[in-house]
This record gives structure tokens, C-alpha cells and sequence, in this order.
């Protein structure tokens, strides 16, 4: 099985939030992963060394400061209550909104959405933002989104 049921996320209550409520259509697409296929992901994309943001090394993309090209900041529009994904990321992500896009927590906690999805509903996931990586399907453009409130965009090696 690749994905569980959102109810049965542990943290599904940052998408039930009541002030930034979530149709039923766009909760449908957002698809925790089962741990094991998150796993899969984190290995193939984002570490083969290491489980959680917090201990990316150099000799990897993920630490590697030349994998970012800029820093801004995602907090000041999240609490000015900001609809949509800040104009700058988009811009720089260039993705289609059918893209699928995959929120990277931890080795172990990975959310599958279409990019549309996270667009609208940004300000959910930004409640799990702690070095949450955002990476696109065969996409090159990458950005992590840091507990701090800053953004880091940059670019991850395509296999």
C-alpha cells in the first residue's frame, strides 16, 4: 500500500484546521504516504544517509550550499494570511498545476499532492514546515521551507 488514509496521519489536523478549511475534492488529493513508500521517495530523492532535515550534510544535495540559489521569507505572507503560494516560489518553481508534488517531512512522512493542490492550500502545510522539502516529479527546482520562516530555493540533481 503506498498511501494511508488521511485520518490516519498523525498530524492530519493541520488540513482541518478551521480557519483554513479544505474542500473534500482537494482533500482527496492530498496522499500521505505509507511509511515504507515515503522511505522509497526520501532514499531516491532527498538522502540515501540521513532521516530528517535537521542532519543534511554537504556531501549530499540536500547540505550542499551550492543546491540554493536564494532565501526569502514565507512567514510574512503565511501570517498576513496570504491565499495563495508566495508569486516569488511559483515564479521560480515554474510548475504545471497538474504537477505531482511530494512535501518531504522525514524519511518516514511524505505527503503526495498535484501542485494546484499545494498552491491553495500552502498555509496548511506551512504548520509542518521544520526543513520540509517541496519537489517536484521529475523536477529539477526544489525549495525547503524552514522552520524560521525563510524559504531556500534551489535545485536538486534529476536521476
Amino acid at each position: 500500500m503506498n498511501y494511508i488514509a488521511l485520518d490516519e496521519f498523525k498530524k492530519a489536523w493541520v488540513f482541518r484546521h478551521k480557519e483554513l478549511p479544505i474542500d473534500d475534492q482537494d482533500l482527496a488529493l492530498i496522499k500521505p504516504m505509507s511509511a515504507s513508500r515515503a522511505a522509497t521517495l526520501w532514499a531516491t530523492m532527498v538522502s540515501k544517509e540521513k532521516d530528517h532535515p535537521d542532519f543534511f550534510v554537504v556531501t549530499e544535495w540536500t547540505g550542499d550550499p551550492k543546491s540554493w540559489q536564494q532565501t526569502l521569507n514565507w512567514e510574512a505572507p503565511w501570517e498576513a494570511g496570504e491565499p495563495e503560494l508566495p508569486s516569488d516560489i511559483i515564479d521560480f518553481l515554474n510548475w504545471e498545476n497538474n504537477t505531482t508534488v511530494y512535501f518531504c517531512m522525514s524519511r518516514d512522512s511524505v505527503i503526495e499532492t498535484r501542485f494546484d493542490v499545494f498552491k491553495r492550500h500552502w498555509q496548511n502545510f506551512m504548520f509542518l514546515a521544520d526543513g520540509s522539502l517541496l519537489l517536484g516529479k521529475k523536477r529539477e527546482a526544489v525549495v525547503q521551507f524552514m522552520e524560521n520562516g525563510q524559504a531556500k530555493l534551489g535545485c536538486r540533481p534529476l536521476d
